[in-house]
């Protein structure tokens, strides 16, 4: 057994889910945090404490972290994994909808970063792991408002990783590809919906067709394991990487972003977005 508190994020399903799981199975004391309580029972029957968390709500948040200091004694390694994804036109995209994908993304996360630190600072050691995404480093059509908050994440992270080094706390960001999740599912679906009545309506279709075919694929597209995975060696490395890249083809990827003309790489995809 460890003594160290693991809170994790978005536990209710995939990723969350399988990392609580496994986190546990290593000896750690393993807080589960998520909106749909009723979908964390199962991480409960396993040993694994659950609480709900809104990361739109304040009081959600701060009640969250003060009942996991008050039953456990602070949390020493935080894993930031709650997020999602709304894809649409900038024009189409309801402002409230995109403030709310930055409250959940960035905001939200950022609340319970401040919120753990103290206990951090304190004993002079945590670790802080952010789930990032390739799509914090590239861009895709109809993706902005979700690129935006990734972007963010990323300048978050690599600004707090500096400030907390003298206290000796790490902060590692994941940053995964395609994994085969009902996340590009959902995107796709709700990409349509939003566009039904747009003026992009014929090219957001074309690209909710083929996000909707890369994601229920098998080529170019990992499994959620290697996701959580990473996570894992991340909690469990001393001196973990500042950041991991997750995935098949991701480094491919950001290979070609960092060689290729801001027009070619946009014109690359929208041959693959919009065939």
């Amino acid at each position: 057994m460890r003594d160290e508190v693991v809170l994790v994020t978005g536990a209710s399903s995939g990723i969350g889910f399988n990392t609580a799981l496994k986190l546990k199975e290593k000896g750690y004391i393993v807080w589960g945090a998520a909106r749909r309580v009723e979908n964390l029972k199962p991480l409960e029957e396993k040993g694994i404490n659950i609480i709900y968390l809104d990361l739109c709500d304040e009081n959600s948040i701060i009640s969250c972290i003060n009942e996991i200091n008050k039953k456990s004694g602070g949390v020493d390694i935080l894993i930031n994994n709650a997020g999602y994804g709304s894809y649409g036109a900038i024009e189409d995209v309801e402002i409230e909808e995109a403030k709310r994908q930055f409250e959940v993304n960035i905001f939200g996360l950022s609340r319970m970063i401040q919120l753990v630190l103290p206990h951090m600072r304190e004993k002079n050691k945590g670790k802080i792991i952010n789930v990032s995404s390739v799509g914090g480093k590239v861009h895709t059509p109809f993706g902005a408002w979700y690129h935006a908050t990734k972007f963010a994440l990323e300048a978050l992270s690599d600004c707090l990783r500096i400030e907390v080094k003298e206290f000796n706390i790490d902060v590692v960001i994941i940053e995964p590809g395609a994994i085969k999740t009902d996340w590009g599912i959902i995107a796709s679906d709700n990409l349509k919906k939003r566009s039904a009545n747009s003026p992009y309506k014929k090219n957001a279709s074309l690209v909710a067709d083929n996000l909707k075919k890369i994601y229920s694929s098998e080529k170019g597209i990992s499994a959620p394991s290697l996701v959580c995975s990473t996570i894992v060696k991340a909690v469990l490395k001393n001196k973990a990487k500042t950041r991991y890249l997750v995935g098949k083809n991701s480094k491919t990827l950001l290979f070609a972003r960092r060689l290729l003309s801001d027009k070619l790489y946009d014109s690359i995809l929208l041959k693959v977005f919009l065939k």
